[in-house]
């Protein structure tokens, strides 16, 4: 099975690599090699590689910038993944896609599951949206993951600014009314892997959709911080704040919780708890210093 990767050094992509790489020929992509927004260079280079799997981790997931900057933020993550269809489409590849709880606008009271009709509220949010319906109306054989509150040892996220101002002794007051998933991107890439060897072993035949693929549990970011400092044994304190004393340029969803049962369905596969990965992301950085 020949695999094209994109957004190598990405978070998600990063642990990507390791674990698509003993499932088949794995050529990894970063943006200085495919770039979704240089379409005609994206495409010479996925005609030249032919996939059988084209797995689409590039993505513009800067959400506040997004909001000023909509072109780039539309051109990565709804023009891009349009284009990597028809061209899974000519070859007859599997797209594999992430998008995002962004997509609602966080007005359920419970969990939303993928028949709830989306709502972005926010740029970035409605970039992934369109990046989703540009591959749903496609002919493309496709699987579409709707992740949540991705973050990793490395990059630029949640746990890793929690950290840094926490030894920076600086006040932390933390969004508690805005509730979620915090999914790692270890996670996320174990079970892709553990989907796509389903795939490849030709056992049952798993049908194009769209799944939603987030840890097991919830929280809120507050909730999360604190989980965060208690793991390294900080004693800081922090403040819980409403959202509407934290302003930011994107509005985020109160609540983005999302069910996850269609991928234990379908798939088989269910994410550990939101503090499992909390807890192995931290064994990560500490076992690095």
């Amino acid at each position: 099975m020949k695999i094209l990767l994109t957004g190598k050094t990405g978070q998600v992509g990063w642990e990507l690599a390791r674990t698509l790489a003993p499932l088949g020929e794995l050529r990894a992509c970063g943006r200085d090699e495919l770039d979704l927004s240089l379409p005609d260079r994206a495409v010479a280079l996925v005609r030249g590689a032919r996939p059988d799997v084209i797995v689409n981790a590039a993505a513009y997931t800067a959400v506040d910038r997004a909001e000023g900057d909509s072109e780039a933020a539309f051109a990565a993550n709804a023009r891009g993944p349009g284009f990597l269809a028809e061209e899974a489409a000519k070859l007859g590849a599997l797209l594999i896609h992430y998008s995002t709880d962004y997509v609602f606008d966080g007005a359920k009271s419970g969990p939303y599951d993928e028949d709830d009709a989306p709502h972005p509220i926010n740029v970035y949010g409605a970039s992934k949206l369109a990046g989703e319906e540009a591959i749903r109306r496609s002919a493309a054989a496709h699987w579409i993951f709707r992740t949540s509150w991705v973050y990793a040892p490395r990059g630029r996220n949640f746990l890793l600014t929690i950290l840094r101002l926490a030894r920076e002794g600086k006040p932390l007051r933390v969004v508690a009314d805005q509730f979620g998933a915090p999914t790692s991107a270890a996670m996320i890439a174990r079970a892709t892997a553990e989907a796509l060897s389903r795939f490849a072993a030709g056992s049952e035949e798993i049908a194009s959709g769209l799944y939603h693929m987030s840890a097991q549990g919830s929280t809120s970011w507050h909730g999360f911080a604190r989980a965060i400092l208690a793991e390294f044994g900080f004693g800081n304190e922090i403040e819980a704040i409403p959202a509407a004393e934290y302003p930011l340029p994107a509005r985020r969803p109160a609540n983005s919780v999302l069910s996850n049962a269609r991928l234990a369905e379908v798939f088989g596969i269910r994410l550990p708890s939101w503090e499992e990965g909390m807890r192995e992301a931290a064994q990560v950085l500490l076992s690095s210093r």
